[in-house]
């Protein structure tokens, strides 16, 4: 039975296409769209959400101090708690990443693609040569999973990652190294 499956123009957009459908990455929600400090702070304080928020920021104000900040959008307030209100605001509107589950850390990769090592080039996953299969369990995921929960995790980095720390820890260097030339690649997890 077939697994999941990631599909991209590289070997990393293809890796993530597979990761992002199976956990939520970091992402900012869009109805936090707001510019101006007090349509941040009256978004806000809209939800529980915000209000702890801002008591995280470190905005400590008194209930009539803000009730006079709310009912006037010209009211002038220091810099340093709009400061407090931009910062509360964008914590507000980012959605952590779900951390790499241990199905994908330990799962087994079939990639389909173009695949290089020294001399050898050849078209894996066809019915001339199997996909190349690789054990993740035997990976060291810290640096896939750090850039990932940051949101910093770009297709370029993945492959770059996943070759060094997933693939060579489990069947090694190659010949020269591993090498993803192609345009068009298939990641399946089993």
């Amino acid at each position: 039975m077939a697994g999941p499956t990631g599909r991209g123009g590289s070997l990393g957009a293809a890796l993530g296409d597979l990761l992002r459908s199976q956990v939520t990455s970091r992402h900012r929600l869009s109805s936090y769209n707001a510019r101006h400090w007090h349509a941040q702070l009256s978004q806000l304080t809209g939800t529980h959400r915000g209000y702890q928020a801002l008591e995280e920021a470190g905005l400590h104000v008194t209930t009539k101090t803000l009730v006079n900040w709310l009912s006037d959008p010209e009211y002038n307030i220091r810099r340093s708690y709009r400061d407090l209100i931009h910062t509360a605001y964008e914590n507000t509107a980012i959605v952590p990443a779900d951390p790499i589950p241990d199905h994908i850390k330990n799962g087994q990769f079939e990639i389909s693609g173009t695949v290089r090592t020294g001399d050898d080039e050849r078209e894996r996953g066809n019915r001339r040569a199997a996909p190349l299969r690789i054990d993740g369990s035997r990976g060291y995921w810290d640096a896939i999973e750090e850039l990932w929960l940051a949101g910093e995790l770009t297709d370029d980095e993945f492959e770059d990652r996943f070759i060094d720390d997933v693939i060579v820890a489990d069947i090694g260097e190659g010949t020269d190294g591993w090498d993803f030339p192609g345009s068009s690649y298939a990641v399946e997890l089993r």
